[in-house]
């Protein structure tokens, strides 16, 4: 719009009588010198000239001045393109794809403030219920579309606004949570002993709470009683008993308890018994399974050996 006017005022100036103050000699003359000079200019360029905008610009509006019978000798272009580039200059005026915006009008900015400062101000309320309350305010607007601002803002739907992220959540809450597993080891052929494992999700820190074959009830009550966690059915007994509810980890769903698996699934090849082929088996002459899994387990208690005892914990 703007070339395009500009275009227009261009062509009326240049054809106000005041270019004929000068002499006919005069600009004659002028005109041999720079026919001269163009004709110079061109045979020094290798290739073909290429225009600027402005340069089609002023050749187009200078045609309106020179016959069109003489086109072809004054300007170093075809009449065609000269009347291509008029069309195109002209054509703008007319032009509003510029102005166009594809798809729907956009809010406008005091519905979006009308929404942001409900959402604001009442926590717990949804998208729907906005578009409820702006109903009553004779705002009419879908409810995707104030789902669409809130997100753009970076404010979450209505049951996260209040409170953390689950990401943000065990973070904060980790000084306070205690990951605990059965660990089994094989320390020969036949034998198995069970050692209970508690992980503190804070420091990582590793608590063997007892290490025995058969891990009965009895065994593993006092250990449930330290500690509030479900970590399988021997500890039902004591939590039932304070009236507090079992909850089960999903079947195939390592990521409930990520971390005290990631422990155990380091630990188990280095304490389990790995036998070479065609040795024979170790023969156990202690009185306790606990006391032949000593030699296999050295290289787990040598990383321990720094942990704190019981009392101290």
């Amino acid at each position: 719009m703007i070339v395009s006017l500009l275009y227009e005022v261009t062509r009326r100036l240049l054809s106000v009588p005041a270019v004929l103050l000068c002499g006919e000699a005069a600009k004659d003359a002028e005109l041999l010198v720079l026919r001269h000079e163009n004709a110079v200019l061109r045979r020094q360029l290798a290739g073909p000239v290429r225009y600027e905008p402005a340069d089609r610009f002023w050749f187009a509006a200078l045609s309106g001045l020179v016959d069109r019978r003489r086109w072809r000798e004054v300007f170093p272009v075809t009449p065609g393109t000269l009347l291509a580039w008029h069309r195109r200059f002209v054509a703008r005026t007319w032009d509003h794809s510029a102005r166009r915006r594809t798809g729907r009008p956009p809010t406008r900015a005091a519905v979006k403030t009308h929404v942001l400062r409900l959402a604001r101000e009442n926590p717990r309320w949804g998208h729907r219920r906005i578009q409820g309350e702006l109903a009553r305010l004779s705002h009419h607007i879908a409810p995707s579309t104030i789902w669409q601002i809130l997100r753009d803002a970076g404010i979450d739907p209505a049951p996260r606004r209040t409170g953390p992220t689950w990401r943000q959540f065990p973070t904060s809450q980790a000084q306070g949570i205690t990951a605990a597993d059965f660990l089994h080891l094989d320390i020969m052929p036949g034998t198995r002993l069970y050692a209970l494992a508690f992980l503190e999700h804070h420091t990582r820190r590793l608590h063997i709470a007892g290490v025995t074959a058969h891990p009965t009830q009895a065994w593993t009550t006092q250990q449930a009683r330290n500690l509030a966690a479900d970590l399988g059915t021997r500890f039902d007994t004591v939590f039932k008993g304070d009236d507090l509810h079992i909850i089960k980890s999903a079947l195939q769903a390592p990521r409930m308890n990520a971390h005290c698996e990631r422990v155990i699934g380091t630990i188990r090849p280095e304490t389990n018994y790995h036998p070479k082929p065609g040795s024979t088996p170790p023969r156990c002459t202690t009185s306790t399974p606990a006391e032949c899994a000593a030699p296999a387990s050295s290289a787990a208690s040598s990383r321990s050996t720094d942990m704190p005892s019981d009392q101290q914990r």
